[in-house]
């Protein structure tokens, strides 16, 4: 059993006293491109806060560097299309809202579910326990998010990750071909599954 309650941050005993970086709960307040209350001064990763993950902090750093050298067309990090990821035995993947959480939200839902006994590459990898879900907008079609037990998801969400980033709805996945034979078809179904229009099902 894994039991997660929290990172604090490390904040004691590092030069902040003094200075307008503000901590609130262990963990420093930054903007949307990581900059403290202090001028020049920036921070990243679990430091700052939830969702403690090293890709997380990976891209602040990059979206932190890029803003202090003046790139163009830096976007601020949305915290709602970072992966979660569960290495374990079955592998767990999500990212986005909960169908429980976009209801909370006012959402109306459509919800699609696929099972890898559903899916010929999980049968022949003897696999076939898991099941991938998508969450939508049932007015705008938009993928509020999309959540995978099974073997191999951790790499099978990036591509409702990317779907999320681009503010893709079902109508452009439905319509991308997936490769035959693989697990990526489930996530296809799962789309197709939400309204009514799985295939093998």
């Amino acid at each position: 059993m894994i039991l997660a309650v929290g990172i604090v941050g490390n904040v004691e005993d590092i030069g902040l006293e003094g200075t307008k970086i503000k901590v609130d709960r262990t963990h420093v307040e930054i903007d949307q491109w990581c900059q403290t209350g202090e001028p020049g001064i920036y921070a990243i990763g679990d430091l700052v806060g939830p969702p403690w993950l090293a890709h997380k902090a990976s891209h602040e750093g990059v979206i932190c560097v890029e803003k202090i050298a003046g790139v163009k067309g830096v976007h601020p990090l949305d915290t709602g299309n970072i992966p979660g990821c569960t290495y374990c035995r079955p592998q767990v993947a999500s990212v986005g809202m909960t169908e429980a959480a976009a209801k909370a939200a006012g959402h109306a839902v459509k919800v699609g579910r696929f099972p890898f006994m559903g899916n010929g590459k999980a049968i022949a990898l003897g696999e076939p326990e898991g099941l991938v879900k998508t969450v939508f907008d049932a007015k705008t079609g938009e993928l509020l998010g999309a959540h995978m037990i099974g073997a191999e998801v951790t790499e099978m969400i990036q591509g409702y990750t990317i779907a999320r980033s681009l503010e893709s709805t079902e109508a452009e996945l439905m319509h991308t071909v997936f490769p035959h034979p693989t697990l990526s078809e489930m996530m296809h179904e799962s789309v197709l599954d939400a309204y009514g229009r799985a295939v093998h099902f």
